[in-house]
């Protein structure tokens, strides 16, 4: 039962949005609806799971004093101090957008300027002209680079142009193909969950 539940909640559940996505009746899109209301509840109930989970994790570690347990207490400390302030004013509040501002948004761009390195390593392999694909990979990027800079257009006018069609042609039909991909990849993981083939979501087994 345990099992059977959830397969054929997601079986009924699947089937509603289904029926309110090819047949546009009245009653199809208000089930449609009040299902994206039954979401949001779920939603929220998951978010508290979650609250449970990261406070349950970093205080064990604390409890422990296992290897850089002092971040989790930085972290159970910003975490309290960001919820009491913005449940406190929301985004009105003053010290709530000052954390924000000065202290969320440099850690994001650090991170990101961080992640920058491991592009350029992985860059760097990936263009290494090998074979006739991995030169022309190498091509283009170099010309895309070199059009995004001043130094490119000082070169020569075209190069930003040219740059710029090999972003708009070429880089769109292969990102269209890996969206295209993707679409069908996602279609058929979500038909084998809404027919039971797929159970991974509950946690493994038959």
């Amino acid at each position: 039962m345990r099992r059977k539940l959830p397969l054929f909640l997601t079986f009924i559940t699947g089937l509603i949005f289904l029926i309110s996505f090819f047949i546009p009746h009245p009653i199809s899109r208000t089930t449609f609806n009040e299902g994206l209301n039954w979401m949001t509840i779920i939603g929220i109930f998951a978010l508290v799971i979650g609250i449970h989970s990261f406070v349950y994790h970093h205080s064990l570690r604390i409890k422990r004093k296992v290897s850089g347990w002092y971040y989790s207490v930085i972290s159970l400390i910003t975490f309290t101090a960001m919820a009491a302030f913005g449940i406190a004013g929301g985004l009105n509040n003053n010290v709530f957008r000052w954390l924000y501002d000065y202290g969320v948004t440099p850690l994001g761009a650090t991170m990101f300027a961080t992640l920058a390195f491991y592009i350029a390593s992985a860059a760097y392999r990936a263009f290494r002209a090998r074979t006739l694909e991995a030169t022309l990979l190498l091509l283009a990027a170099f010309i895309v680079m070199l059009g995004m800079i001043p130094l490119g257009n000082a070169i020569w006018g075209g190069i930003p142009k040219f740059a710029q069609w090999l972003l708009d042609v070429p880089n769109m039909a292969g990102k269209r193909g890996i969206w295209l991909g993707i679409g069908i990849g996602g279609l058929g993981t979500s038909i084998k969950m809404w027919l039971g083939i797929e159970r991974g979501y509950l946690g493994g087994g038959k």
